[in-house]
């Protein structure tokens, strides 16, 4: 059995952490960690939230869903209706909201697959120096499938820039005999 490299994750003691630089990045990693969590509880209870704090280096940072504005009047009187302005606000930034995370969903499968090309090209490569017909035989048929389009690809890529070559060589060579 081998034996770990790291520690793993440990239970940090809650005191003040005294070295500068970890002080920065312990507080840069716990704000991503409570945004990202008050992000989750707006998209699962579908609340309003506002956090505002001053990094140890003096800046301000802050999360407000859906704004600032619906949060303040909300949390100076919360008995009030929003005005109509705020509200229309309010609708806006959770349609856009909404909107962002459906095309971070779609970038993230498209990266997905794109690695999974990758690994598949690494894959190809490698056999590729094991030899083509010894490799190709213990494909499954998805990876067959795979490895046709890519056969496919390349043959359309190979053909295409031959044919980009002759046409280039043979415009050029019509320009001299016509002394261009």
């Amino acid at each position: 059995m081998e034996r770990k490299k790291t520690k793993g994750r440990q239970k940090i003691p809650m005191q003040k952490i005294e070295n500068k630089n970890a002080l920065l990045t312990t507080f840069s990693k716990r704000r991503e960690g409570l945004f990202k969590k008050a992000s989750e509880l707006v998209t699962e209870c579908d609340v309003d939230i506002g956090i505002m704090m001053i990094s140890p280096a003096g800046k301000p940072h802050s999360f407000f869903h859906p704004t600032v504005d619906a949060i303040v009047s909300r949390f100076q009187n919360p008995d009030m209706q929003l005005s109509q302005g705020i509200r229309l606000d309010t609708t806006t930034a959770r349609n856009k909201v909404n909107q962002l995370k459906n095309r971070l969903e779609e970038l993230d499968a498209i990266e997905d697959a794109a690695i999974a090309r990758t690994t598949f090209y690494d894959q190809m490569a490698e056999m590729r120096q094991k030899g083509w017909w010894e490799s190709i035989e213990q494909l499954n048929a998805d990876e067959q499938i795979i490895f046709e389009a890519w056969l496919r690809d390349t043959s359309f890529k190979m053909f295409h820039h031959l044919n980009q070559l002759e046409n280039g060589a043979s415009s050029s060579l019509g320009r001299e005999s016509f002394g261009v």
